[in-house]
């Protein structure tokens, strides 16, 4: 039955509820809200608690079959949510890249994804700015709009490629090996895990790396990686998703070759 609950959710229809919500509430207060430190040191601004509060109304009035779980919940919520998880459970980052938005960076996103038994079954990840909604169903595929993602460019060799790295939260060593000696051309950062799932998927970027990432903010991108014929483990070299609240690093490429190549010079695991 469980699964037969999913199966009936319209991935289109789910795109329009995030698409109509992040459109009333995100945009509007773009520029325009108020933030403040978490406990943790992350930033949270109004947009965050209202998106988070009005994308859980919308989720509930049409799939009342779902439990909730929201970045902004309290950790011992988020615990017993995937601890529960039978019926299923959307997993949802409200605002990802709220330092972004807070400083007037127009790069952000929601993202959603819907879990069964602890493993994500659908995702979507939405870009106001740009009107770029990526979504995906297990089996399905993954696609922005209506465009299907999967081998968007020439694949590369590591040392001509263009890296999304996030240094901030590697080990000093490995972080300051990259800065000195990178095996790659270019750099960047752009301060959205789930968009930067998302955005390798469609080529925009050739390797990815990030060492420490939350359940909400990679379990719809890492699943739309993967549908887009993509590669993806932890430093560690285990799978990325994990049902549980514990941070969990991510190395990613769209092309297997380019994979393997950046795993070696890492010292990924195999």
């Amino acid at each position: 039955m469980a699964k037969r609950n999913v199966e009936m959710v319209d991935v289109r229809e789910l795109c329009a509820i995030v698409i109509a919500t992040a459109e009333r509430e995100l945009l509007p207060r773009f520029t325009a809200t108020e933030r403040r430190q978490k406990r943790d040191g992350s930033v949270v601004t109004e947009a965050d608690l209202v998106m988070q509060s009005e994308l859980k109304r919308a989720l509930a009035a049409r799939w009342p079959q779902f439990n909730f779980l929201g970045e902004e919940m309290s950790t011992e919520e988020q615990h017993a949510l995937l601890r529960g998880d039978t019926a299923g459970v959307w997993c949802v980052d409200p605002l990802d890249g709220t330092s972004n938005f807070a400083a007037g960076i127009p790069f952000f996103a929601v993202s959603l994804a819907l879990l069964l038994h602890g493993e994500p079954q659908l995702g979507v990840v939405y870009d106001p700015m740009r009107r770029e909604c990526f979504w995906t169903r297990r089996g399905g595929g993954a696609w922005l709009n209506e465009q299907r993602l999967g081998a968007a460019r020439a694949p590369v060799k590591l040392q001509q490629a263009v890296a999304v790295i996030d240094f901030k939260r590697l080990a000093a060593e490995l972080a300051q090996r990259l800065a000195l000696s990178p095996p790659y051309s270019s750099q960047r950062s752009f301060g959205s895990v789930a968009l930067d799932w998302c955005w390798i998927a469609a080529g925009r970027g050739d390797v990815y790396l990030h060492g420490k990432q939350n359940i909400w903010d990679y379990a719809a991108g890492s699943l739309l990686l993967a549908e887009a014929g993509g590669h993806a483990c932890t430093l560690a070299g285990e799978p990325v998703y994990r049902a549980e609240i514990t941070p969990r690093s991510a190395v990613a490429v769209l092309d297997a070759a380019l994979f393997a190549e950046w795993c070696a010079w890492l010292g990924v695991p195999r």
